[in-house]
């Protein structure tokens, strides 16, 4: 197991990707950050946190809730309603590997009367099965299929290693 990434590291990717999604959506009514269940939902508190420091913009969150051992038969969900028109949505998940977790997890918004929707992810793998590229990325790692990224954002010290 190596280190990919450290708190300090991450800490300063998530600012930056705060500032980016910032620049991006200074004309929209507002934010919505939906975290995919898990770091997913982590990093997009940490987004929305961070956005809301740097920024008058209106932002809410909600989880979309997904079983991702089981996607294909997994019930997609969200933690809540929220009205969406003309507000830019922020898919939110800790790494993108093949896409598929992704393109499930925006089911729930397909119909939705959104501005836009975009993807930000802490690390992007780029196996890409689906024809998904991320809008904000926190780093670019180039692995096998065999290797695993672990990201852990639960605790006070932040890490990403590789397996």
């Amino acid at each position: 197991m190596s280190e990919v990434l450290n708190d300090k590291q991450i800490r300063k990717k998530v600012t930056r990707m705060a500032y980016e999604i910032y620049e991006r959506n200074l004309q929209t009514a507002g934010v919505v950050f939906a975290g995919v269940s898990g770091m997913g939902l982590i990093l997009s508190n940490l987004l929305a946190s961070e956005l809301r420091t740097i920024s008058d913009l209106s932002v809410e969150e909600l989880e979309v809730k997904l079983d991702k051992s089981n996607i294909s038969q997994s019930k997609i969900s969200l933690s809540r309603e929220l009205d969406l028109s003309g507000k830019s949505l922020i898919l939110v998940d800790d790494v993108l590997n093949t896409g598929r977790t992704v393109a499930y997890a925006m089911k729930p918004f397909l119909e939705e009367d959104i501005s836009k929707m975009e993807l930000a992810v802490l690390v992007n793998r780029a196996h890409g099965l689906f024809p998904l590229r991320p809008d904000y990325t926190g780093y670019e790692l180039a692995t096998t299929l065999n290797e695993h990224i672990q990201v852990d954002l639960s605790g006070s010290q932040y890490s990403v290693h590789l397996l």
